[in-house]
């Protein structure tokens, strides 16, 4: 998204987020690093635009080629630390190392690195609808880095061949599978309960009192140094939230103003 911007306002971007969703949305697909979708638009009566019209949008990275895809795995193979995640479905924090071999990048860097196309009338690129579309694959990029991959033209079962037949990926290959235990039958799917001995006599009292005393003070609970920190793992735009405002700035003022409110009934 940041890429996209350099070329773009960010008003456009703000109103394309609403396309993003599965309401606007009406087909999407990946096939050879290519995202090829169906938007909804709007109606306008007043240009005579009475049935919400259906655009055709397709987003593509520039592909990397053979070659470079080549020498980047070379370089990736030398990295034990980037083989290890990699072949765990990891992407490593500092992989673009190994794409500076070629002068590439895995992450778009500027809007020279697409190729954006809608059917809509709309002269300018990208437009709205190739924004939220842009964001809806920014989600699922969130969730599966390893799309970006694909989009460059290397699908994440061709990186784990390649990266198996090298030195360092079939040491760590057979680790792997040796570290797999047998499976263990069992009789039942869930924990079975067992009858256990039960004392002869049993005091009234003792039946009331822990083995376990109660803590006599409670420590005061210190206030949270970055508010909402769970809900910021969750991204600005989550698949669920369907509105342009940012999801992570709502919840962080709810969380502040619950807990403002928390300390008034203390």
């Amino acid at each position: 998204m940041a890429a996209l911007a350099e070329f773009t306002d960010e008003g456009r971007l703000s109103r394309g987020r609403a396309y993003r969703t599965d309401k606007r949305v009406t087909q999407w697909t990946i096939n050879g690093g290519q995202v090829e979708a169906e938007v909804l638009g709007n109606a306008n009566p007043y240009f005579e635009v009475y049935e919400a019209p259906t655009y055709q949008i397709s987003v593509k990275m520039e592909a990397i080629s053979p070659d470079e895809w080549v020498k980047i795995i070379a370089s990736i193979s030398d990295n034990a630390g980037f083989i290890c995640k990699l072949m765990m479905n990891e992407i490593p924090d500092d992989i673009e190392q190994s794409f500076a071999v070629v002068n590439r990048r895995l992450l778009p860097l500027n809007y020279t690195d697409f190729r954006v196309r809608c059917s809509c009338p709309d002269t300018q690129v990208p437009c709205k609808h190739i924004a939220g579309i842009c964001y809806r694959l920014a989600e699922q990029l969130d969730n599966d880095p390893f799309l970006l991959f694909e989009l460059r033209g290397l699908s994440r079962k061709k990186l784990h061949q390649q990266l198996a037949r090298s030195p360092l990926g079939k040491t760590l290959l057979q680790s792997l599978l040796s570290e797999i235990p047998p499976p263990v039958p069992r009789k039942h799917y869930y924990t079975q309960p067992e009858q256990g001995q039960t004392p002869d006599e049993q005091a009234v009292k003792d039946f009331w009192i822990a083995q376990v005393p109660l803590p006599t003070n409670i420590e005061p609970v210190s206030e949270a140094v970055i508010p909402a920190l769970m809900v910021k793992k969750g991204g600005d735009y989550p698949a669920f939230w369907p509105r342009d405002s940012s999801f992570i700035e709502a919840m962080e003022g709810f969380y502040l103003r619950l807990r403002k409110n928390g300390q008034k009934l203390l």
